[in-house]
């Protein structure tokens, strides 16, 4: 049964806490042994190719994608041409927590962040299925997390996720605008060097 969250919006539920420092070591190192199979790689905006501050790589049947070509789900990692490794069972474990009754998770999207990445406001809406909703969970560096409405121009709102933090959003939100403003270097000692991995669980297709 998933704690009882903070509701941050309609739509919106946070969990501080959500993973404790021995399971927050133990994804860390599954997310290592996936990153191995998977080697991280910059992407890129359509269109003008200009490469995201972020570092990324997926797990799962299908991976989210995006170069000058747009943004896309597709099977296989660019740069090595191999499927994507399974997700972790933490992680699938997490999913079935914090979205009961959803239909599993197809793709999970790794994004590592240094001191100076960021992430600019942006939809999760390359899915064909939208009726379940996008579980996020956190490692390392606290990051500003901000989120917004249906609309760029609209209010938002914004807060500190720290290490082991899970959030979700659906229904109403699936589509909210959202983003990372900043990232808190040396906020956490989990990871050796520093830096921040976060990891967007979603189902692609329908059921």
């Amino acid at each position: 049964m998933a704690p009882v969250p903070i509701v941050v919006a309609p739509g919106v539920a946070f969990f501080p806490g959500y993973l404790d420092r021995a399971a927050q070591e133990a994804l860390r190192e599954a997310t290592r042994a996936v990153l191995a199979e998977a080697p991280l790689y910059r992407a890129r905006m359509p269109k003008t190719g200009r490469p995201l501050s972020v570092r990324m790589s997926n797990c799962g049947v299908l991976g989210w994608m995006s170069d000058e070509a747009g943004y896309r789900y597709q099977p296989t990692h660019p740069e090595t041409g191999r499927p994507w490794p399974p997700i972790p069972e933490a992680l699938l474990a997490a999913w079935a927590d914090l979205a009961p009754g959803a239909p599993p998770p197809e793709a999970c999207l790794i994004n590592v962040y240094d001191a100076d990445a960021r992430m600019g406001l942006h939809q999760d809406k390359d899915e064909q299925d939208r009726s379940a909703p996008v579980v996020s969970l956190s490692l390392g560096d606290p990051a500003l997390f901000r989120i917004g409405g249906l609309t760029r121009a609209g209010p938002t709102r914004s807060f500190r996720i720290e290490s082991g933090a899970a959030l979700t959003f659906g229904g109403p939100a699936r589509l909210a605008f959202h983003g990372v403003d900043r990232i808190f270097p040396g906020g956490s000692t989990l990871l050796a060097g520093g830096g921040r991995i976060n990891f967007t669980l979603r189902r692609v297709t329908p059921a």
